[in-house]
């Protein structure tokens, strides 16, 4: 075989594997993989994606804080936690009475989440699930929140069907959507922001608002529509 066809094909495997384990982070590897190569950078990964407490707390804490103050001792779940950032945000608003579960499937990942939030261990439980099959029953969460996290699970409408089933009526959710340029690499993670809109309205979520957050998502907030 040529040299240049050799190295051809190097050039395509390395590409492809960019494509899958960085890009993609094993979205289409099955969801085993996914939580492997968290758990690989379990202990640097806040530091990899360098969160801006002050940003969180604008764009999705406070505001969340505000439209749960009515509740007393509102319950909020976090799926795809990762190390805590949620949960964190939200313990760290005064205004906050309410306690947090948090999930995820990689376990690493929860070590760190429960480091940082080992002095709110009253009030958040960490537990190791699947976002895809959640040990809840239905209508038990006042809020559920589920943040760069859906384009990597094996099928993002389940997810969200999930996330919808365990929300009371009336009850917010809080998710997220891929864009940018990374976006086009993941063909069917990632759609158009008026399809993913009516799609989330579609599970029974009403007032959907869409806003650009970040540099790779859009964060979207919606309602559950009360029951009949």
């Amino acid at each position: 075989m040529p040299a240049l066809v050799i190295v051809l094909l190097f050039a395509l495997v390395a590409l492809i594997a960019y494509w899958q384990f960085v890009i993609a982070e094993g979205a289409y590897l099955g969801p085993r993989i996914v939580a492997f190569l968290y758990d690989v950078i379990a202990h640097r990964y806040n530091r990899i994606k360098q969160f801006n407490p002050d940003d969180d707390a604008y764009f999705f804490g406070d505001p969340l804080v505000e439209w749960l103050a009515g509740i007393e001792k509102p319950r909020v779940l976090d799926v795809a936690t990762g190390t805590g950032r949620v949960p964190l945000t939200l313990m760290a608003n005064p205004a906050f009475c309410g306690t947090v579960t948090a999930v995820d499937r990689a376990r690493r990942m929860l070590r760190e989440a429960a480091r940082v939030l080992s002095a709110h261990r009253d009030r958040v439980l960490i537990s190791q699930q699947d976002g895809m099959r959640l040990a809840f029953g239905d209508a038990m969460f006042d809020a559920v929140c589920c943040l760069e996290a859906l384009e990597f699970m094996p099928d993002p409408r389940v997810a969200l069907v999930e996330c919808v089933r365990v929300l009371k009526p009336g009850g917010v959710l809080v998710i997220t959507r891929r864009t940018g340029p990374w976006a086009r690499l993941m063909p069917g993670r990632a759609p158009a922001r008026e399809q993913f809109k009516a799609h989330v309205e579609s599970l029974g979520v009403w007032n959907v608002q869409v806003q650009a957050w970040q540099i790779d998502y859009d964060l979207a907030w919606g309602v559950k529509m009360d029951e009949c």
